[in-house]
C-alpha cells in the first residue's frame, strides 16, 4: 500500500474587475466647498464640475452639492455688501461727511 500525501493547498483565483469604483467627482467636491469659503465665484465653478462629473458615474455628490449651494450664497452676500457700501461712500460724499482732496 503505499501512502497518499495531502495536496498543497491552492492559491485563490485571480479577481477581474477591480477594487471599488470611486466617485470621481470627490475630490473636486472637496475642493469646491473649501472655494466656497476663500472664493466664491471659484467655487461655483468647481462644484458645478464636480456635481456633473458625478452625476454622469451614477453618484450623488453630496459634498460638491453643499459647495455649489455655500457659493452661491456666499456670492449673492458679497454683492449686497459690494452695493451697500458703494451706496454709503455715495451718500457719505453727497451729505459732504467725507472730504474728498
Amino acid at each position: 500500500m503505499t501512502q497518499q500525501y495531502p495536496s498543497a493547498p491552492q492559491a485563490p483565483a485571480p479577481q477581474y474587475g477591480g477594487g471599488p469604483v470611486e466617485d470621481p467627482g470627490k475630490t473636486l467636491g472637496i475642493v469646491g466647498l473649501v472655494l466656497a469659503f476663500v472664493f466664491s465665484i471659484a467655487g461655483i465653478v468647481v462644484s458645478a464640475i464636480a456635481r456633473k462629473q458625478s452625476r454622469e458615474a451614477g453618484f450623488d455628490n453630496t459634498i460638491a452639492k453643499w459647495g455649489l449651494i455655500l457659493s452661491i450664497i456666499f456670492t449673492v452676500l458679497g454683492v449686497i455688501v459690494g452695493i451697500l457700501y458703494f451706496v454709503v461712500i455715495a451718500a457719505l460724499i453727497a451729505n459732504g461727511d467725507v472730504a474728498t482732496y
